[in-house]
């Protein structure tokens, strides 16, 4: 059965299966476009022509406020539901072509992303987790793939997390009605400076307002600007304490409730764009209340369109699950020209770009299809030796972004409990653990955490021969790996924006799958080719 689905709103992407496998995800925020934008005619071009026949089903994800509902013509459900009559099936002309067309909640289209993309057999029960902007619950997945609604333990979970950097933040408007979607990242990596676990009378007083309010806004505390974080900067140091005791509160707040009402040792799947912090994740495994957690790529609602499609398929076939590949977005665009004169272009081997890693350069990485999901999990990258801080440093520079932000490695699996304490793997860049070492200070954060992503020959056989042979040379199987896009924007996916990326952000150059484009003006490229000319 093939079967296309549309997330048509924030984080749009469009999902094609073909006989519960996943043939690809276009995302719209890919190819330097907006993050989280909605699907464009672009992307829907981009989809179209990639089907080689007209599919059986067209299924449409819910929530898409600009889609208003005509009377007696509804194309799309809403944000909740979990029951068959939350649903639209019908059919549709698609194509010309008479198609089974299908419509279900956001709500289900998350929790059908994480079940049927983990490796739970269909037929085992398991608890789901959604915490997200808005929801913030637990559901029970019975034998028979129902859902059940077991409490909903706190709503909006991400905006109230990632308000209080807007509240620090000089720059930030405090009669915004929602923080800023980028923040809650940045949240993250300041909670690891956190120094301290317990909460000044002021910080419980600002916390009951953040976390018991009906809704996270700012201009709705009455006392704000006498709280002791009201425009004081992010770089401050309480601030930043209190930014790890109010991510801990929130953990807390729902670790507890499972913990007093959830059966132990049933598996956990995670879903929504609070999946994507790492620190929680590692947490949860670290409860030992399940028995696995499971977060996938795509946990934000980039996957609400594998979702769908899933959630299609299962009612339609009975199958819950599918199989997939993290890589299945769309291939580089080498359409275009760089700038002439501008590199030294050279075919090269996985030896030749270790060799020129080890030597000190910062390349961009493009090989193979773009990665879906908002990780760079090693073929939209930016690659790095790991070894010197100067080299974080260099690389928040040319990202453009806050030097307090870490940087993450990409490991070989079989080292990874050497240098991280990680004992089993970790493909999607989801779960911090503890660098083992002081030789890799680039991706080793303030508190020692690393947010690693472990590679294996069946992982990314490209990126793997890549270590192994950086390893060979310098003894770590580790990179520097991160996301390969201008500030704000999409990965990259075609030369033109490669050559400007390099240009205008500083990097030495760039390898696309087995082509090297050098800078002739890099330092470190001259310092490199005078050493091997010696």
């Amino acid at each position: 059965m093939d079967i296309v689905a549309y997330n048509p709103g924030h984080d749009g992407a469009v999902a094609h299966l073909q006989d519960g496998r996943l043939v690809s995800s276009i995302e719209a925020e890919k190819d330097s476009n907006y993050r989280y934008s909605p699907l464009s005619s672009s992307d829907m071009l981009d989809a179209l022509s990639r089907l080689e026949r007209t599919p059986d089903v067209l299924a449409a994800g819910g929530w898409w406020p600009r889609e208003a509902r005509p009377a007696g013509r509804t194309r799309h459900v809403g944000y909740r539901g979990l029951e068959r009559s939350d649903m639209i099936i019908g059919r549709a002309i698609f194509m010309g072509t008479d198609v089974d067309y299908f419509s279900s909640s956001h709500e289900r289209s998350h929790l059908l992303c994480a079940y049927g993309m983990s490796p739970i057999p269909q037929g085992e029960p398991c608890y789901a987790l959604i915490w997200e902007g808005a929801i913030g619950a637990f559901y029970a997945i019975d034998s028979g793939v129902n859902i059940k609604l077991v409490s909903n333990v706190m709503n909006q979970p991400g905006n109230r997390y990632a308000s209080i950097y807007g509240l620090a933040d000089p720059t930030f408007p405090k009669d915004a009605p929602f923080s800023r979607l980028s923040d809650a990242g940045k949240l993250m990596a300041l909670a690891s400076f956190s120094q301290r676990s317990d909460a000044t009378d002021d910080e419980e007083e600002l916390m009951r307002f953040l976390l018991g309010s009906d809704d996270v806004r700012l201009d709705l505390y009455s006392q704000l600007d006498s709280t002791p974080y009201f425009n004081v900067g992010v770089e401050d140091e309480e601030f930043r304490n209190f930014a790890g005791i109010y991510s801990d509160r929130i953990f807390d707040t729902f670790a507890n409730f499972a913990e007093a009402n959830l059966r132990h040792g049933l598996p956990l799947i995670i879903a929504g764009g609070c999946g994507l912090n790492c620190d929680w994740n590692a947490k949860w495994r670290a409860t030992g209340l399940f028995s696995d957690v499971f977060v996938p790529p795509v946990p934000n609602d980039s996957g609400s369109a594998i979702g769908t499609a899933i959630d299609a398929q299962f009612h339609f076939t009975r199958n819950a699950k599918i199989d997939w590949d993290v890589y299945s977005g769309l291939p580089f665009a080498m359409d275009g020209a760089v700038v002439n004169g501008r590199y030294d272009v050279q075919d090269v081997s996985v030896a030749d770009v270790a060799e020129l890693l080890s030597g000190g350069l910062i390349l961009g990485w493009a090989n193979g299809r773009y990665e879906i999901g908002p990780r760079a999990l090693g073929n939209r990258s930016i690659l790095a030796a790991p070894f010197n801080d100067a080299t974080r440093i260099r690389l928040n520079e040319i990202k453009q972004r806050e030097q307090f932000r870490p940087i993450a490695p990409v490991c070989l699996e079989d080292d990874a409990a050497r240098w991280f304490g990680m004992d089993r793997e970790s493909p999607f860049m989801l779960y911090t653990s503890q660098a083992t070492t002081d030789a890799l200070p680039a991706v080793t954060h303030v508190n020692g955490s690393a947010r690693l992503q472990t590679v294996s020959q069946s992982s990314n056989a490209a990126l793997f021969d890549l270590l192994v042979e950086f390893k060979a040379r310098t003894g770590f199987g580790v990179l520097c790996n991160t996301s390969l896009n201008f500030n704000g924007k999409g990965c990259i996916n075609n030369l033109v924006d490669m050559d400007t990326y390099a240009w205008e952000h500083g990097l030495d150059g760039f390898v696309v799958n087995d082509k090297a484009f050098l800078r002739r003006d890099s330092r470190p490229y001259l310092g490199f080719r005078e050493q091997v000319h010696r």
